[in-house]
């Protein structure tokens, strides 16, 4: 992402985001045998700090080129997908994420093969719909402003090749009268 890209929404999360995430990987953990030995240790305070420091960690920013969203506590992940390459952004809204006032957006982007999952996905933003509508403007922007550049720049570079040849032409007949002299 350019550094002189200016932000166009810097998203706020959901601070219930961090109870649906310990019941969500609590429901994970139950679901396995492993995991229901540890059930207890994920519910009386690891669940707690894991969802706390994940939620602190998250950040999400659209510019006026690309979306970037950053997430993690041991393994931190950043991404950036320009505004270009997102084909659909998804709203999801299931059971447990509107008990807790939440949903998720899929971004889907180009050149994504069939079996791979979708490039980013946002739990807990606040004023979601609003963001994708914002993404699907921007990229909107990004794409006329794409189709609106030179049509032909062959044209202009061959001006600028014929200005060329003749300062090289002009420096060859100064260096020709030096050396007669």
């Amino acid at each position: 992402m350019e550094t002189s890209d200016k932000s166009v929404f810097k998203a706020q999360f959901n601070e219930l985001v961090k109870p649906y995430m310990v019941l969500y990987v609590g429901s994970l953990f139950f679901v396995t045998v492993i995991g229901i030995v540890l059930l207890p240790f994920w519910f009386l305070g690891v669940g707690q700090w894991w969802s706390r420091h994940y939620y602190d960690k998250l950040e999400c920013e659209l510019t006026e080129t690309a979306i970037r969203f950053k997430k993690g506590i041991l393994v931190q992940v950043e991404k950036t997908i320009p505004l270009e390459n997102i084909q659909d952004v998804t709203f999801v809204e299931g059971p447990l994420l509107k008990y807790f006032h939440l949903c998720i957006l899929k971004f889907e982007t180009a050149g994504q093969s069939a079996g791979q999952a979708n490039d980013m996905q946002l739990v807990g933003i606040i004023n979601a719909q609003e963001l994708r509508n914002l993404i699907l403007s921007q990229r909107q922007i990004r794409m006329q402003a794409k189709n609106t550049a030179p049509a032909n720049p062959v044209s202009d570079n061959a001006a600028v090749l014929q200005e060329i040849k003749e300062l090289l032409a002009d420096i060859k007949g100064i260096m020709q009268t030096q050396r007669v002299q």
